[in-house]
Protein backbone atom coordinates (compact mmCIF):
# COMPACT_ATOMS: atom_id res chain seq x y z
CA UNK A 1 0.00 0.00 0.00
CA UNK A 2 1.32 3.40 -0.93
CA UNK A 3 1.79 6.02 2.22
CA UNK A 4 -0.01 9.12 2.14
CA UNK A 5 2.23 12.54 1.57
CA UNK A 6 3.88 12.81 4.77
CA UNK A 7 2.45 9.58 6.85
CA UNK A 8 6.22 8.46 7.24
CA UNK A 9 7.27 11.03 9.40
CA UNK A 10 3.56 11.78 11.08
CA UNK A 11 2.69 8.62 11.97
CA UNK A 12 3.42 8.20 15.72
CA UNK A 13 4.28 5.42 18.07
CA UNK A 14 1.39 3.19 18.90
CA UNK A 15 1.98 2.25 22.48
CA UNK A 16 2.84 5.72 23.95
CA UNK A 17 -0.05 7.01 22.25
CA UNK A 18 -2.43 4.22 23.21
CA UNK A 19 -0.96 5.12 26.81
CA UNK A 20 -2.04 9.08 26.58
CA UNK A 21 -5.40 8.04 25.46
CA UNK A 22 -5.81 5.97 28.23
CA UNK A 23 -4.86 8.32 31.08
CA UNK A 24 -6.36 11.30 29.16
CA UNK A 25 -10.03 8.87 29.63
CA UNK A 26 -9.34 8.70 33.57
CA UNK A 27 -6.97 11.29 34.78
CA UNK A 28 -9.04 14.94 34.62
CA UNK A 29 -6.04 16.46 36.34
CA UNK A 30 -3.87 15.13 33.43
CA UNK A 31 -6.58 16.33 30.51
CA UNK A 32 -6.77 19.91 32.11
CA UNK A 33 -3.06 19.89 32.73
CA UNK A 34 -2.33 18.89 29.09
CA UNK A 35 -5.18 20.93 27.86
CA UNK A 36 -6.37 17.49 25.71
CA UNK A 37 -9.22 14.79 25.94
CA UNK A 38 -10.36 12.13 23.56
CA UNK A 39 -12.92 11.58 21.70
CA UNK A 40 -14.28 8.31 19.58
CA UNK A 41 -17.04 7.44 17.78
CA UNK A 42 -18.21 8.47 13.83
CA UNK A 43 -20.34 11.10 15.10
CA UNK A 44 -17.99 12.30 17.48
CA UNK A 45 -15.31 12.56 15.42
CA UNK A 46 -17.01 13.95 12.43
CA UNK A 47 -18.52 16.83 14.59
CA UNK A 48 -15.32 18.10 16.30
CA UNK A 49 -13.70 18.45 12.70
CA UNK A 50 -16.51 19.83 10.75
CA UNK A 51 -16.70 22.36 13.99
CA UNK A 52 -12.65 22.81 14.07
CA UNK A 53 -12.01 21.03 17.28
CA UNK A 54 -8.25 21.66 16.77
CA UNK A 55 -7.03 17.89 16.00
CA UNK A 56 -4.14 16.81 18.52
CA UNK A 57 -3.58 13.23 17.30
CA UNK A 58 -5.55 11.01 15.15
CA UNK A 59 -6.25 7.20 15.78
CA UNK A 60 -8.16 4.89 13.60
CA UNK A 61 -7.93 1.09 12.74
CA UNK A 62 -8.49 0.34 8.82
CA UNK A 63 -10.28 -2.86 9.43
CA UNK A 64 -12.59 -1.32 11.82
CA UNK A 65 -13.36 1.75 10.55
CA UNK A 66 -15.96 0.99 7.71
CA UNK A 67 -18.22 4.37 7.70
CA UNK A 68 -17.07 5.65 4.17
CA UNK A 69 -17.53 9.67 5.50
CA UNK A 70 -14.98 8.84 8.26
CA UNK A 71 -13.16 7.44 5.75
CA UNK A 72 -12.37 9.98 3.66
CA UNK A 73 -11.98 12.69 6.67
CA UNK A 74 -9.28 10.05 8.21
CA UNK A 75 -7.32 10.14 4.61
CA UNK A 76 -7.57 13.70 4.02
CA UNK A 77 -6.12 14.87 7.54
CA UNK A 78 -3.68 12.58 6.96
CA UNK A 79 -2.60 14.33 3.44
CA UNK A 80 -2.89 17.88 5.31
CA UNK A 81 0.07 16.29 8.17
CA UNK A 82 -1.91 15.94 10.95
CA UNK A 83 -0.09 13.02 13.46
CA UNK A 84 -1.83 9.78 13.25
CA UNK A 85 -1.67 6.15 14.89
CA UNK A 86 -2.70 3.41 12.60
CA UNK A 87 -3.94 0.59 15.18
CA UNK A 88 -5.14 -2.88 14.88
CA UNK A 89 -9.01 -3.20 16.16
CA UNK A 90 -7.43 -5.06 18.92
CA UNK A 91 -5.25 -2.19 20.11
CA UNK A 92 -8.45 0.12 19.62
CA UNK A 93 -10.28 -1.74 21.77
CA UNK A 94 -7.99 -1.21 24.37
CA UNK A 95 -8.91 2.24 24.32
CA UNK A 96 -12.58 2.16 23.29
CA UNK A 97 -15.30 2.32 25.83
CA UNK A 98 -18.32 1.72 23.70
CA UNK A 99 -20.00 -1.29 22.84
CA UNK A 100 -19.19 -1.56 19.61
CA UNK A 101 -15.71 0.05 18.78
CA UNK A 102 -16.14 2.55 15.57
CA UNK A 103 -12.10 2.43 14.63
CA UNK A 104 -11.75 6.02 14.53
CA UNK A 105 -11.08 8.06 17.33
CA UNK A 106 -9.25 11.79 18.15
CA UNK A 107 -7.09 13.49 21.47
CA UNK A 108 -8.62 17.04 20.54
CA UNK A 109 -7.09 20.29 22.33
CA UNK A 110 -9.26 21.92 25.06
CA UNK A 111 -11.46 25.00 24.08
CA UNK A 112 -12.17 27.38 27.02
CA UNK A 113 -12.43 30.97 26.76
CA UNK A 114 -13.05 33.64 29.79
CA UNK A 115 -16.40 35.74 29.49
CA UNK A 116 -14.22 39.05 28.26
CA UNK A 117 -13.51 36.81 25.28
CA UNK A 118 -17.08 36.40 23.97
CA UNK A 119 -18.31 38.06 21.09
CA UNK A 120 -21.37 38.86 22.63
CA UNK A 121 -24.45 39.22 19.65
CA UNK A 122 -28.38 40.58 20.88
CA UNK A 123 -29.96 37.09 19.94
CA UNK A 124 -27.14 34.94 21.89
CA UNK A 125 -28.46 32.91 25.04
CA UNK A 126 -26.39 30.90 27.64
CA UNK A 127 -26.85 28.33 30.10
CA UNK A 128 -24.96 28.86 33.93
CA UNK A 129 -24.26 26.07 35.77
CA UNK A 130 -22.14 25.53 38.74
CA UNK A 131 -22.82 22.08 39.77
CA UNK A 132 -23.90 19.32 38.44
CA UNK A 133 -23.61 15.12 40.33
CA UNK A 134 -25.49 13.50 36.45
CA UNK A 135 -22.97 13.80 34.06
CA UNK A 136 -25.33 12.23 31.24
CA UNK A 137 -27.89 15.53 32.62
CA UNK A 138 -25.10 17.49 31.20
CA UNK A 139 -24.75 15.99 28.07
CA UNK A 140 -28.43 16.37 27.68
CA UNK A 141 -28.88 19.74 28.16
CA UNK A 142 -25.81 20.39 25.62
CA UNK A 143 -27.99 18.45 23.17
CA UNK A 144 -31.24 20.43 24.07
CA UNK A 145 -28.62 23.99 23.39
CA UNK A 146 -27.29 23.21 20.39
CA UNK A 147 -30.85 22.05 19.17
CA UNK A 148 -32.27 25.81 20.22
CA UNK A 149 -29.24 27.14 18.48
CA UNK A 150 -28.04 28.98 22.07
CA UNK A 151 -24.68 29.51 22.18
CA UNK A 152 -23.11 27.34 24.86
CA UNK A 153 -22.24 27.33 28.41
CA UNK A 154 -20.83 29.27 31.27
CA UNK A 155 -19.20 27.25 33.62
CA UNK A 156 -18.58 28.89 36.76
CA UNK A 157 -16.11 27.37 38.89
CA UNK A 158 -13.86 24.61 38.64
CA UNK A 159 -16.83 21.56 39.47
CA UNK A 160 -18.05 20.41 35.88
CA UNK A 161 -15.73 18.77 33.52
CA UNK A 162 -16.67 19.04 30.09
CA UNK A 163 -14.43 17.20 28.44
CA UNK A 164 -15.08 13.93 30.91
CA UNK A 165 -15.49 10.48 28.72
CA UNK A 166 -19.39 10.13 29.87
CA UNK A 167 -20.32 13.45 29.04
CA UNK A 168 -18.69 13.34 25.37
CA UNK A 169 -20.83 10.51 24.89
CA UNK A 170 -24.03 12.19 26.31
CA UNK A 171 -23.77 14.91 24.12
CA UNK A 172 -23.56 12.86 21.13
CA UNK A 173 -21.45 15.52 19.31
CA UNK A 174 -23.37 18.28 20.29
CA UNK A 175 -20.62 19.81 22.09
CA UNK A 176 -18.33 20.58 19.83
CA UNK A 177 -21.38 23.11 18.39
CA UNK A 178 -21.16 24.69 21.86
CA UNK A 179 -18.73 27.29 23.24
CA UNK A 180 -17.43 26.73 26.81
CA UNK A 181 -16.73 29.60 29.40
CA UNK A 182 -14.87 28.91 32.66
CA UNK A 183 -15.38 31.94 34.97
CA UNK A 184 -16.12 32.60 38.49
CA UNK A 185 -19.94 33.85 39.57
CA UNK A 186 -18.84 37.41 41.04
CA UNK A 187 -17.31 37.64 37.07
CA UNK A 188 -20.78 36.54 35.67
CA UNK A 189 -22.70 39.18 37.78
CA UNK A 190 -20.48 41.77 36.96
CA UNK A 191 -20.13 41.09 33.20
CA UNK A 192 -24.13 40.65 33.22
CA UNK A 193 -24.54 44.05 34.53
CA UNK A 194 -21.99 45.47 32.10
CA UNK A 195 -23.54 44.22 29.00
CA UNK A 196 -26.90 44.65 30.44
CA UNK A 197 -27.69 40.49 30.18
CA UNK A 198 -30.50 39.67 31.62
CA UNK A 199 -29.91 36.53 34.16
CA UNK A 200 -32.82 34.22 34.80
CA UNK A 201 -32.80 31.41 37.60
CA UNK A 202 -34.73 28.50 37.73
CA UNK A 203 -36.45 27.01 40.48
CA UNK A 204 -39.88 25.24 42.08
CA UNK A 205 -39.92 28.19 44.77
CA UNK A 206 -39.67 30.78 41.65
CA UNK A 207 -42.46 33.62 41.42
CA UNK A 208 -42.90 33.87 37.90
CA UNK A 209 -44.14 31.42 36.06
CA UNK A 210 -42.09 30.24 33.23
CA UNK A 211 -43.95 31.53 30.26
CA UNK A 212 -45.34 34.81 31.73
CA UNK A 213 -41.57 36.39 31.42
CA UNK A 214 -40.70 38.63 28.88
CA UNK A 215 -37.32 36.91 27.82
CA UNK A 216 -34.79 39.34 26.12
CA UNK A 217 -31.37 39.07 24.70
CA UNK A 218 -28.94 38.10 25.32
CA UNK A 219 -30.47 36.16 27.97
CA UNK A 220 -28.65 33.75 30.95
CA UNK A 221 -30.44 30.70 31.92
CA UNK A 222 -28.91 29.77 35.59
CA UNK A 223 -29.95 26.29 36.44
CA UNK A 224 -28.88 25.37 40.21
CA UNK A 225 -27.73 21.29 41.03
CA UNK A 226 -29.78 18.57 40.68
CA UNK A 227 -30.94 18.45 44.65
CA UNK A 228 -29.64 21.57 46.16
CA UNK A 229 -31.15 23.90 43.40
CA UNK A 230 -30.02 27.59 43.01
CA UNK A 231 -27.31 28.53 45.66
CA UNK A 232 -27.94 32.60 47.34
CA UNK A 233 -24.86 33.13 45.35
CA UNK A 234 -26.40 32.08 42.60
CA UNK A 235 -29.28 33.71 43.05
CA UNK A 236 -27.70 36.89 43.87
CA UNK A 237 -26.92 37.25 39.91
CA UNK A 238 -30.56 37.10 39.24
CA UNK A 239 -32.95 39.61 37.51
CA UNK A 240 -35.73 36.89 37.51
CA UNK A 241 -36.60 33.68 39.53
CA UNK A 242 -39.08 31.38 37.42
CA UNK A 243 -40.69 28.21 37.77
CA UNK A 244 -42.03 25.40 35.86
CA UNK A 245 -45.63 24.40 37.36
CA UNK A 246 -45.98 20.97 38.34
CA UNK A 247 -48.83 18.31 39.39
CA UNK A 248 -49.57 18.34 42.80
CA UNK A 249 -47.35 16.32 45.04
CA UNK A 250 -44.25 16.89 42.44
CA UNK A 251 -42.51 19.47 43.58
CA UNK A 252 -39.59 19.40 40.81
CA UNK A 253 -38.60 18.07 37.43
CA UNK A 254 -34.89 16.68 36.36
CA UNK A 255 -33.13 19.23 35.76
CA UNK A 256 -31.46 18.03 32.46
CA UNK A 257 -35.59 18.55 31.79
CA UNK A 258 -36.44 21.29 33.32
CA UNK A 259 -33.62 22.94 31.62
CA UNK A 260 -34.63 21.45 28.11
CA UNK A 261 -38.09 23.55 28.43
CA UNK A 262 -36.80 26.75 29.58
CA UNK A 263 -34.13 26.89 26.96
CA UNK A 264 -36.70 26.42 24.30
CA UNK A 265 -39.29 29.02 25.55
CA UNK A 266 -35.93 31.17 25.69
CA UNK A 267 -36.01 29.98 21.38
CA UNK A 268 -39.64 30.32 21.12
CA UNK A 269 -40.20 33.91 22.94
CA UNK A 270 -38.10 36.00 20.04
CA UNK A 271 -40.78 34.51 17.63
CA UNK A 272 -43.74 35.64 19.16
CA UNK A 273 -42.42 38.72 19.78
CA UNK A 274 -41.94 39.44 16.04
CA UNK A 275 -45.21 38.10 15.69
CA UNK A 276 -46.85 40.52 18.18
CA UNK A 277 -44.41 43.19 16.63
CA UNK A 278 -45.94 42.69 13.12
CA UNK A 279 -42.66 41.49 11.72
CA UNK A 280 -42.26 37.97 9.98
Amino acid sequence: MQNDVGSEFRELEIVPTLATIERLQVDRQYRDSQGLFFVEGVRNFIEAIDHHCPLHTLLYSERLLINPIARKLVRRLKRAGHPFARVTPEQFRRVSRTERASGVGAILRQQLKALDQIDLQDQQCWTALSHMRSLGNFGALARTSAATGAAGFILMGDSIDPFDPSVIRATMGALFKQTLVRTSRKQLRRWARKHNVQVVGASPGGDLDYRRISYTRPVVLVLGEERKGLTDEQRSICNHIVRIPTAEGMDSLNVAVAGSLLMYEMFRAPSDQRMLDGKS
